[in-house]
């Protein structure tokens, strides 16, 4: 099974961007990506690639639940 977490671009430099995970920074590929993305764009990321532009409420929303999950397994150790 494999977690696509929603990554904002910080920084684009041709086919390259560097992206925001959570406060870790990552370098990426936009190669395959089938949609213009910019800086500010949040995107799913897979194996290095971004596979797929996100809306900015959907993406918040979805990193505000892993927060909460993650939040909550440390709560039950």
């Amino acid at each position: 099974m494999c977690l696509a977490v929603p990554s904002k671009i910080i920084r684009i430099n041709d086919l390259m961007a560097t992206i925001d995970v959570m406060g870790a920074r990552r370098e990426i590929s936009l190669m395959i990506l089938p949609e213009e993305v910019k800086t500010g764009d949040y995107v799913l990321v897979h194996a290095g690639f971004a596979i797929q532009k996100v809306q900015e409420d959907v993406a918040l929303d979805s990193l505000n639940l892993i927060n909460e999950i993650v939040r909550e397994m440390q709560e039950e150790h």
